[in-house]
C-alpha cells in the first residue's frame, strides 16, 4: 500500500505523528545496511560535551514524545 502526497496532506496532525511511529518502529527492527552519515559522529559528540558539562539532561522517550506533541499542538 502507497500513501500519496494528497492523502498525508489531509490526514490530521495525530494520524501524521502515529504513522510516523509505526514507520520508525518498522525501519528500526533491522539495522542492517544501515549507515550513519558522517555528521551524526559530529552531533554526537557535541551533545555528548553538553551533557557532560551539565547542559543536557536525559529524557525518557515517552516524556520526550509527550513535550515534541505539546510543542506543536
Amino acid at each position: 500500500m502507497m500513501i500519496s502526497e494528497e492523502q498525508i496532506a489531509q490526514m490530521s496532525r495525530q494520524e501524521k505523528l502515529q504513522t510516523m511511529e509505526a514507520l520508525w518502529a518498522d525501519l528500526s527492527q533491522s539495522v542492517e545496511g544501515l549507515e550513519s552519515p558522517p555528521w551524526h559522529e559530529k552531533v554526537l559528540e557535541e551533545t555528548a560535551a553538553r551533557f557532560d558539562a551539565g547542559e543536557e539532561r536525559i529524557v525518557d522517550w515517552s516524556e520526550a514524545k509527550q513535550a515534541l506533541r505539546k510543542r506543536i499542538e
